[in-house]
């Protein structure tokens, strides 16, 4: 799992100067996960909440950026997004260009 956190966060810097705030599922789901016991990388504890937290943080989003990669959780994160009509991008340079001043105004919230 870190060695593919430390992939995605790769993603945060150029993100986050284009105008938005880059959030990663892992980032929130982690303490959950070291509080509910877990330490093997595919545990049942992680099941339990890796999945939901990924889910109850894309109704706090604005849009997802899938990267390259075979992943489950990416793939749920993406069907999630469509459902509930979140656009879906497939690369940094898909996503709008925010100016200083409407970042904080029009699109406070997170890319997941």
């Amino acid at each position: 799992m870190s060695a593919n956190l430390r992939r995605l966060e790769n993603f945060a810097l150029p993100i986050y100067r284009i105008g938005h705030i880059p959030m990663i599922g892992e980032w929130v789901a982690l303490p959950i996960l070291r509080s509910a016991g877990s330490n093997e990388v595919a545990s049942s504890v992680q099941e339990e909440f890796l999945y939901p937290v990924a889910a109850r943080l894309l109704t706090r989003c604005d849009a997802v950026l899938r990267i390259p990669g075979e992943s489950k959780g990416a793939d749920q994160d993406v069907q999630i997004a469509r459902e509930r009509g979140l656009p879906v991008f497939r690369s940094v340079e898909e996503i709008p260009v925010l100016s200083p001043t409407n970042s904080a105004n029009d699109h406070g919230r997170p890319i997941s």
